[in-house]
């Protein structure tokens, strides 16, 4: 069936309602658009689906979600998994609440009992009911940090991580199975009440995940000593984060809190930033205004479903913005070494990150002299490594895991990122470096000449229409079968092609295999620490690159990064 086909089935078939028909009526003359909701289905990937809000099977809409979820639904049955049910959750995006609803009554429909959260909340405290309440999976709508037009869906398992192999693959298979909307079951929310099967997650989920934070601090006397010295301005960037942000650090006694009040509000609009996106500074205009006024010693921004944050540090009479790598490794650092300090570190410790976070973590590891994992990017990756080791060594002690792209992850009691926690972990942080007469910013820079200096760089080329991945495609061709000899002015050493599971060593000329799973990755290992990986995005039309340099002060480091970075816009600007 093509583009066109579809389209008319939509307009006629009385299983779709009279808004969406009349939503496609606006654009029947355009075949453009027509093609851009029609030819194809929006992807269910190994993580769920992200897609534009609206009518048509390429677009995030009460439709699709049904339908994601009645594959899921179907996983679960053919599993004997559905008596434990399936916990939900939203965030402050356009129809998240309503796509949420959607979701839990065609569990519902299926005789899957759901248990969901009565008003927004952020991703992590999903991960956390779902293992909470014993639930054989998750269902959270967001789009995280995307622009106001989208909306997503992820999908958790029993563990609290996001669905991994080989339940993603699975889950995936059923949902590609469904054939036709009227093949998916929904029901009557009076109806779904009525049989016993939707339930509202009640305040004690909320307070048992406020408790599991507090077992994390480590240096309660130096909160105890500070939290009125240290001034902190917060926003959640009109999305989940205020109420459990300012919960927490209210538990705490941080007195000098303030909230960019324009920001405060959930809202799917996102009219202060427009992309909601803690990683991008222009999130932080209003942010900085109000730090400048207040003279705040630290800024946070999380993102609409608060499971990552961005970071503005004082430093004299500036703010200097961290990056997700420097963040992620400030709070490594900070962690594993608290837990050092307090409760001793043994043989069971372990640091996890991703191939294509800073090589500076591998480093913070060698200093505490702990074992330390790397993923393929994503959290659940993270995630289900750990579980992974806990199915093999139950003793496991895991202590800090985190990725460049602004997300951080304290403990086992949640299974995905977590920036409420990350919020309590920086601000006790400067707390403690309060107690050592030194700002945060201070004690970043401490851990650079301990162990060197690192600058890490994330490009992206973007490839928007129908077109798009097969132009991508085209590129991580070109890299894997004619590999570059330098890069950033490096010698290009080594080679990890994570799609045909392949190593080599372009010195000794050794071929190997990798260990992760397949995935459309490209890593080159260049001299001096420096690296530089490629891969498609799973979300949005785009190339991403991602790259460091080592240099033993900070202008040597920042050289390198300078050449690095104009060599692969030029790289990629020759495709």
């Amino acid at each position: 069936m093509n583009a066109r086909e579809r389209f008319e089935q939509w307009l006629n078939d009385p299983v779709f309602d009279e808004a969406t028909k009349a939503e496609l009526r606006a654009i029947e003359n355009d075949e453009n658009a027509i093609r851009e909701r029609f030819e194809g289905d929006l992807e269910f990937g190994t993580g769920g689906m992200r897609g534009l809000i609206g009518a048509g099977t390429r677009r995030m809409n009460v439709y699709t979600v049904r339908k994601a979820t009645q594959g899921l639904a179907n996983y679960i049955i053919k599993k004997g998994a559905q008596k434990r049910g399936v916990a939900l959750s939203f965030d402050s995006r356009r129809c998240s609440d309503e796509f949420a609803r959607e979701a839990a009554l065609t569990l519902c429909a299926n005789g899957i009992p759901i248990y969901i959260f009565p008003i927004l909340h952020p991703t992590p405290m999903l991960s956390f009911a779902v293992r909470d309440l014993g639930c054989t999976a998750g269902i959270n709508i967001t789009a995280s940090h995307n622009p106001p037009d989208y909306n997503g869906y992820k999908a958790y398992w029993d563990d609290g991580a996001q669905v991994t192999i080989p339940d993603d693959e699975l889950i995936i298979e059923e949902v590609n199975a469904i054939q036709s909307f009227a093949d998916v079951k929904t029901m009557s929310l009076e109806d779904a009440q009525a049989a016993g099967l939707y339930h509202i997650i009640g305040p004690e989920v909320d307070e048992h995940y406020y408790a599991e934070l507090k077992k994390l601090i480590r240096h309660p006397e130096a909160i105890a000593q500070e939290k009125d010295n240290i001034t902190l301005v917060y926003t959640p960037l009109h999305g989940t984060g205020l109420i459990p942000a300012k919960r927490i650090l209210d538990d705490l006694g941080f007195s000098r809190v303030f909230v960019v009040e324009e920001q405060a509000q959930p809202d799917g609009n996102f009219p202060t930033v427009g992309y909601p996106n803690p990683e991008d500074p222009k999130a932080f205009v209003l942010a900085l205004e109000l730090a400048r006024k207040v003279n705040a010693d630290i800024v946070i921004a999380n993102d609409p479903d608060a499971d990552r944050l961005g970071v503005f540090l004082k430093n004299g009479d500036d703010y200097m913005r961290l990056t997700g790598n420097m963040t992620g490794c400030l709070l490594a650092d900070y962690e594993i070494g608290g837990i050092k300090e307090t409760r001793g570190l043994n043989e069971h410790g372990i640091f996890i990150s991703t191939i294509v976070t800073s090589n500076m973590a591998g480093a913070i590891a060698r200093k505490y002299g702990v074992r330390f994992y790397e993923t393929l990017t994503g959290f659940k990756h993270i995630c289900g490594k750990l579980r992974d080791l806990e199915q093999t060594e139950p003793e496991v002690d895991y202590l800090y895991g985190f990725e460049e792209s602004f997300g951080s992850s304290f403990g086992p009691y949640c299974r995905d990122k977590d920036g409420i926690a990350a919020v309590m972990a920086l601000c006790e942080a400067v707390c403690y470096y309060k107690t050592k007469g030194m700002s945060l910013w201070d004690g970043l820079q401490a851990l650079y000449k301990q162990v060197g200096y690192y600058k890490d760089i994330n490009i992206s080329k973007n490839f928007p229409g129908l077109d798009g991945k097969d132009k991508m495609a085209a590129i991580m061709n070109s890299l894997r079968n004619d590999p570059p000899k330098t890069l950033g002015g490096l010698p290009v050493v080594a080679m990890r092609d994570y799609q045909k599971k392949t190593t080599k060593n372009f010195v000794t000329g050794e071929e190997g295999v990798t260990t992760l799973p397949v995935s459309n990755v490209i890593y080159f290992e260049l001299t001096d620490d420096a690296w530089v990986c490629l891969r498609p995005s799973g979300t949005e039309p785009k190339i991403k690159l991602y790259c460091g340099v080592k240099g033993e002060t900070e202008a040597e480091a920042a050289a390198k990064e300078k050449v690095m970075v104009e060599e692969l816009n030029a790289l990629m600007d020759s495709f």
